[in-house]
């Protein structure tokens, strides 16, 4: 299973990405162990994932989101999840 992603930081800064081990991932950037954007601007909020079957889907939706407008992915996060709540806290328990 692969997964596209959405970050976002407490000012609103998004990163899009993909990985296999989604809770890997996110651990990583909260540690600041991947240094970059991520670290630099404090994104570590997961606000969507959309789960894939296959690695080439996962790498073309993750670079077809890339490509958007962030008003478009504001949007797509909106959709489902309008109070951009951390969803990697609620699958772990955490408020």
């Amino acid at each position: 299973m692969y997964h596209v992603y959405i970050l976002a930081s407490w000012t609103r800064v998004l990163q899009v990405g993909g990985t296999s081990n989604l809770e890997n991932r996110i651990a990583q950037h909260r540690s600041g162990s991947l240094g970059g954007f991520t670290c630099r601007y404090r994104v570590t909020r997961l606000v969507h994932v959309e789960p894939l079957g296959d690695v080439g889907d996962a790498i073309a939706r993750e670079k077809q989101i890339k490509g958007w407008l962030r008003s478009k992915k504001i949007s797509l996060v909106s959709a489902h999840n309008p109070q951009l709540r951390d969803l990697a806290a609620a699958q772990s328990g955490n408020p």
